[in-house]
């Protein structure tokens, strides 16, 4: 079940910088390289997931 709250984890942490990124391009003074930062990490956290949901895939195989 650790597999199962990696993922959980993993899915909110995608949340918040779903909604950082959101709230960074509403206001007009955000430097654009917050928002390239915020883009990766919120990738990062993305391709992390898809391995996690991939792996418990082939577990369950």
């Amino acid at each position: 079940m650790a597999l199962q709250a990696h993922l959980v984890e993993l899915e909110r942490k995608h949340k918040i910088l779903e909604n950082e990124l959101h709230e960074a391009l509403l206001h007009l003074s955000t430097d654009d390289l917050q928002i390239v930062e915020l883009k990766r990490r919120k990738l990062m956290v993305k391709d992390q997931i898809e391995r996690l949901r991939h792996t418990a895939e082939e577990t369950l195989h």
